[in-house]
């Protein structure tokens, strides 16, 4: 079974920044894609920033210019830092990991955190 626990939410100014940090745990072979995700009271969840095992990025055009995301393949953890945040990135941000082997053979899967709340105050 594959876990994926986060860290890093909470209540920042409009302008200030935070980082997530995922990590990835269990009997884990390759991961390809991790990447964040949020959902905001009464709207659907949506893509934030995904990195590939390449190192490939792709980011909403929402968070373009101010959010990163970052990834270590070695130890299965990918981080997000946000910067010049923004009311409207209130949100619950959840980490993905797409594309999950346990073996070599095996069928891959897709895991998702539990989420972690992010809120920017005005």
């Amino acid at each position: 079974q594959v876990q994926l626990v986060e860290s890093g939410g909470g209540l920042v100014q409009a302008g200030g920044s935070l980082r997530l940090s995922c990590a990835a745990s269990g009997s884990i072979f390759s991961i390809n894609a991790m990447g964040w995700y949020r959902q905001a009271p009464g709207k659907r969840r949506e893509l934030v920033g995904v990195i590939n095992a390449s190192g490939a990025t792709n980011y909403a055009d929402s968070v373009k210019g101010r959010f990163t995301i970052s990834r270590d393949n070695a130890k299965n953890t990918v981080d997000l830092q946000m910067n010049s945040l923004k009311p409207e990135d209130t949100a619950v941000y959840y980490c993905n990991a797409d594309q999950v082997y346990t073996s070599l053979y095996s069928t891959p899967r897709n895991y998702w955190g539990q989420g972690t709340q992010v809120t920017v105050s005005s």
